[in-house]
């Protein structure tokens, strides 16, 4: 039987692994250090990492490895070059967590326009039952039908915030990061257009070169001050303390994050923003939900499957 190694479990969000475990001899972790991962992948012919770095030094010392079986979509975690110069195979999960993470950008957006977090808060603190009267006010309530939504990265998951957008009655631009001009139903634009006249911008764009501090000061003051911004693709798009600066003087109505620069986010000016309610912050779970990860078990599964047959 072939030894498989796992070398992150706890990144599955606790989901039923029985598809993967029962296909060879599987040994897993519950999270690896870096000083721990040659050690946990001795002897191994597949790994499965999500976070865990496989880099080419670890990879020079792994001469049974012939699988990195990523579980996740992103393969930034493992040196490429280094495992197609050995011969290893490096298979991904695409598609899983598409409606998860399209759904997690709506329900961003709903939150912070509708001030979710601040009544909920008011509620539960007793503030309400100390109240004379039926309704309170205290934050502006706003709705997305009639709203313009501008998604940066119109890829897969991208098109899935813009089809749920469009039904909830908002319009529709992209921009590009890429620069291809493609034929789509929406309005191509530059990214100055697009943050200038969107009210509502999601972020759905790898990290790359490209769109490295993609979103920093200078973007961020294009924006209309009743605007918000969400990013669920990846932290180091955005510039989290030219972002802190822009809620705290109130340059932008709100940001919701799930992604950050250094994940976790140790220390940061997010913590102690002078409204914390402007900003509606997830720790890297807009992907998670419990669909999405059945769906992530199952495509790593086949992914080793496929190699064990291969091998036969």
């Amino acid at each position: 039987m072939a030894k498989i190694v796992f070398l992150d479990e706890y990144s599955l969000a606790g989901g039923n692994l029985l598809p993967i475990k029962e296909l060879g001899d599987y040994t897993g972790y519950y999270n690896t250090t870096p000083e721990s991962v040659v050690e946990h992948c001795h002897g191994a012919e597949i790994v499965i990492s999500n976070k865990v770095v496989l880099s080419e030094e670890v990879i020079a010392q792994l001469p049974d490895l012939r699988l990195i079986a990523v579980a996740a979509t992103g393969m930034n975690n493992v040196d490429l070059e280094a495992a197609a110069k050995r011969g290893i195979k490096v298979r991904n999960v695409s598609g899983y967590s598409t409606t998860s993470v399209a759904e997690a950008t709506l329900a961003s957006a709903l939150a912070l326009l509708r001030n979710v977090a601040y009544y909920d808060h008011f509620f539960k603190s007793g503030d309400y039952a100390r109240m004379d009267t039926v309704f309170h006010f205290g934050r502006s309530i706003s709705q997305l039908r009639g709203k313009r939504w501008g998604i940066i990265g119109l890829g897969t998951i991208g098109h899935e915030v813009a089809r749920l957008a469009a039904a909830f009655g908002c319009s529709i631009t992209y921009h590009s990061t890429s620069g291809v001009t493609r034929k789509e139903p929406y309005e191509q634009l530059s990214l100055n257009e697009l943050l200038a006249t969107s009210d509502i911008v999601s972020i759905h764009a790898p990290l790359n070169a490209a769109t490295a501090n993609l979103i920093d000061k200078t973007e961020l003051e294009q924006m209309k001050s009743s605007a918000i911004i969400i990013n669920v693709a990846r932290g180091g798009i955005i510039n989290e303390e030219a972002l802190a600066t822009a809620l705290n003087e109130r340059r932008i109505a709100g940001a919701a994050l799930d992604v950050f620069s250094t994940e976790p986010l140790r220390t940061s000016p997010l913590y102690a923003l002078a409204d914390e309610y402007r900003l509606l912050a997830s720790p890297h779970t807009a992907w998670a939900a419990d669909n999405a990860v059945t769906r992530l078990v199952d495509g790593r599964a086949q992914n080793i499957r496929e190699d064990l047959d291969s091998k036969e």
